[in-house]
C-alpha cells in the first residue's frame, strides 16, 4: 500500500510512507485510499482513509495544508482541524506526535528530516512550487527551527516522469530565463515542444540549498 524512504525509516528510524491509491474505503472515482477533503468525496470515507494512514505511519494527529502550487511553508506547533489548514505547501514541524501530509498526483512529494535536531518537513512541489522556491523556503523554516544542512536528509518521492511531461515553448523559456543551466532539465520533441525533467529539476534546487 506505501512504500518508505530506507535512509529515513532505517538511519533515522523516522516513520514514512508514499501512499498510493489502495486500502481505503472510498469508491467510484474516488478508490480507495483519498485523503483529500476539497476533493468531493464523501467526508466520513476521507476521515476514515486519514485515519489509516496516520494508524500505518505511526502515533499522532495527521497535519495537512490547502494546497495551493505556492512557495509558503508553515510551521506546525499544533494539529488543527481540516477547515482551518492554512494555505501552503509545505509543513515542518519538531513537535512528537504530529504526522506531516502531502497529496500529489503528478507532483512532487518531497521529505525531509534532520534525525539529531528532531525536525521533520514534507513539501509539495509541483512546477510552480519548484520554480518560485518551496524547497527553499522550506529548508529556510527548518534551519529556524535548529535544523543543520549537514544532517537533513531529503528524498523525493513518485511523481509524474520526464516521458510523461510534455511542455510548450513559453514553458521552456521562462526556466531559461530563471537560469541557463535549467535547459538540462529539458528535452527538444520534433513538435516544437519539450519534455520537462520535473524530479530532476526538484534534485538540482536541493542540491544548490
Amino acid at each position: 500500500m506505501y512504500v518508505t524512504c530506507p535512509k529515513l525509516s532505517a538511519i533515522l528510524l523516522i516513520n514514512n510512507g508514499f501512499f498510493t491509491r489502495n486500502g481505503g474505503v472510498s469508491d467510484g472515482i474516488y478508490a480507495s485510499l483519498n485523503c483529500g477533503y476539497g476533493s468531493g468525496d464523501d467526508f466520513a470515507k476521507v476521515s476514515e482513509n486519514r485515519r489509516r494512514v496516520a494508524e500505518m505511519v505511526g502515533d499522532g494527529r495527521l497535519c495537512t495544508v490547502h494546497q495551493i502550487h505556492s512557495a509558503n511553508a508553515v510551521i506546525v506547533e499544533n494539529p488543527w482541524e481540516h477547515k482551518d489548514a492554512p494555505q501552503a505547501d509545505a509543513l515542518v514541524t519538531n513537535k512528537p506526535n504530529i504526522i506531516l501530509g502531502i497529496l500529489t498526483a503528478d507532483c512532487l512529494p518531497i521529505l525531509f528530516a534532520d534525525g539529531k535536531n528532531h525536525i521533520i518537513a514534507a513539501a509539495h512541489a509541483g512546477w510552480k512550487g519548484a520554480f518560485s522556491g518551496i524547497i527553499e523556503e522550506t529548508l529556510s523554516k527548518m534551519h529556524g527551527l535548529g535544523a543543520e544542512n549537514s544532517e537533513i536528509i531529503a528524498t523525493i518521492g513518485p511523481a509524474i516522469s520526464k516521458n510523461s511531461y510534455e511542455v510548450g515553448v513559453e514553458f521552456f523559456e521562462n526556466f531559461i530565463e530563471q537560469s541557463p543551466i535549467n535547459s538540462q532539465f529539458f528535452i527538444p520533441q520534433d513538435n516544437s515542444k519539450y519534455l520537462f525533467d520535473l524530479a530532476g529539476y526538484a534534485k538540482h534546487r536541493l542540491a544548490l540549498a
